[in-house]
């Protein structure tokens, strides 16, 4: 009788417990950990998440900058944090799925280390080309570089960014002969672009549509599976026959490993609330992001398949963290 009793006593307090993380969390201030200086896109996306998920959360969502490293500071952070879903980190594929392959270490492990709560959206990837530029769309770019000897530079905002992946990846694809030259910072590439240094610049569609819509800039083609809104008249890279070409910079939430599972699906609901949001789809969507609400599953297995893919092609182009 008294195992009977310690059983059913042992089984009331698991369900009290669980109740308590779902009805009670949060009862106090939640950490977003941005592994990046104040500012950036990558930043301000957060802020502006974590702004609408503390009104559904009714707690505060506190952002935190911990840069250094690529990302790899705040991720670690937040990976070494009590798994009770007060901490949590703003995820960049940058940092979880490419740094693990041109870095010799990193402090954490992408898919032991950290949960996967949701992601928040994708940022597509445009190749822009100075107007003086002779090739006007991909084909004749890809057919102009093999002809080239020392092939034609591109610029990106640095070694290992997904701009400089995209490079590569269309090299492998096609056996184009682009050229990477790493930036510090995607601004001063772009500058360099709009001067005629440099004839061509992989970055993100939000700091190169105003140039391309003066006609400052040349675009050659989108990086996503479909033509971004931004700018419906450029071409994707697969309408400009490179199949399967779709590389899109993406930022997401992620807890610790072990938090508990109610509390991260409680994460996900209130995230996907937020990201339904026309308000949160409109300021996304001014940052070049656009809201990609769905399951932790999906986000996990998207990290997964990028983890393999990027794997592949930082090999094959022998990229290394400088």
């Amino acid at each position: 009788m008294t195992k009977i009793r310690v059983l059913a006593c042992l089984a009331a307090c698991l369900l009290s417990l669980g109740a308590l993380a779902q009805g009670g969390y949060p009862d106090r201030p939640v950490r977003l950990i941005v592994p990046f200086a104040p500012g950036g896109v990558t930043d301000t996306s957060g802020r502006v998440v974590a702004e609408a998920l503390a009104r559904r959360l009714g707690q505060q969502v506190v952002v935190e900058n911990k840069a250094g490293a690529s990302g790899n500071i705040g991720t670690q952070a937040v990976a070494a944090a009590a798994p009770d879903g007060y901490t949590l980190v703003l995820g960049f594929d940058g940092t979880l799925v490419i740094n693990p392959h041109v870095f010799a270490q990193i402090p954490f492990d992408t898919l032991k280390d950290l949960a996967p709560v949701g992601k928040i959206g994708d940022a597509t990837l445009i190749l822009v080309a100075h107007p003086g530029f002779p090739a006007k769309t991909l084909q004749e770019l890809i057919a102009y570089s093999k002809k080239e000897e020392k092939g034609v530079s591109y610029g990106t905002s640095g070694v290992g960014g997904t701009p400089h992946l995209a490079g590569e990846l269309l090299n492998q694809q096609t056996g184009s002969k682009l050229v990477h030259v790493p930036y510090k910072g995607g601004g001063q590439a772009m500058s360099d672009a709009l001067g005629g240094n440099i004839p061509l610049v992989f970055t993100a569609v939000a700091g190169a549509q105003q140039y391309v819509k003066s006609g400052r800039l040349n675009a050659i083609a989108v990086s996503s599976g479909k033509r971004t809104n931004a700018l419906p008249d450029v071409p994707t890279f697969i309408e400009s026959g490179v199949a399967d070409f779709d590389v899109s910079s993406w930022v997401g939430i992620l807890a610790p490993a072990r938090t508990p599972r109610d509390i991260v699906d409680k994460l996900n609901r209130e995230l996907n609330a937020v990201l339904s949001s026309p308000e949160t789809v409109e300021k996304l969507a001014a940052l070049g992001i656009a809201a990609t609400p769905g399951t932790t599953d999906a986000f996990g297995a998207q990290i997964r398949a990028d983890l393999a893919k990027y794997g592949k092609v930082v090999k094959a182009a022998g990229i290394k963290a400088e």
